[in-house]
Formats: C-alpha cells, structure tokens, sequence
C-alpha cells in the first residue's frame, strides 16, 4: 500500500476509501469498484485486525438496475487475501 500526494491510500495503483467497517477500492470514475465489508474483527497482540470480510465487484453505472449491481462477490479471511481478489476482479473486469 502507498500513499499518493493528496493523502489517499492506493493498492496496485487503484484508492481505497474507508468509511466505517465498508472499503472501496477503485476508482469510482470507473466502469467498477470493490467493495469490501468488514464482516468480523479479531484480536491479534491485543490490537483488532480485519477477520472475515464480504468482497463484491460492483457496476458504478448509476443507471443500472440495482439487481444488477453486484457483478461478482466472496468472503474471504483477512485484508490482504481480500484485496488480492478485488484486485485480480478488478483489473479483470476494467480490461473487458
């Protein structure tokens, strides 16, 4: 993860925007995004790490009927195997 110079965080060059237990990763600009939830939390070294979390590739076509949305999601346990998928989804689906 890196920052650029306006204070986002980017992963493989896409942003991530936290708000709450929910993350979004792309950009919105874009025909999709991930969104990733925060299912569950653990303790790790008495610090709370991200458990399991729900991942779903998303349209960000506004006219799109909201059935229709959701492209793709999984749940997967921890941030990085997260975000290795919604990368691997996201750049997949950007390349169509």
């Amino acid at each position: 993860m890196s920052n650029n110079s306006m204070g986002f965080l980017y992963y493989k060059g896409k942003p991530l925007v936290k708000s709450g237990d929910t993350i979004y990763y792309g950009d919105m600009r874009d025909k999709y995004v991930v969104m990733l939830n925060i299912l569950t939390k653990v303790d790790v070294d008495r610090e709370k790490v991200f458990g399991n979390i729900k991942i779903q590739l998303m349209s960000t076509d506004i006219s799109s009927n909201p059935s229709d949305i959701i492209i793709k999601k999984s749940e997967k346990e921890g941030i990085y195997v997260s975000l290795d998928l919604a990368s691997v989804w996201l750049e997949r689906a950007l390349s169509e």
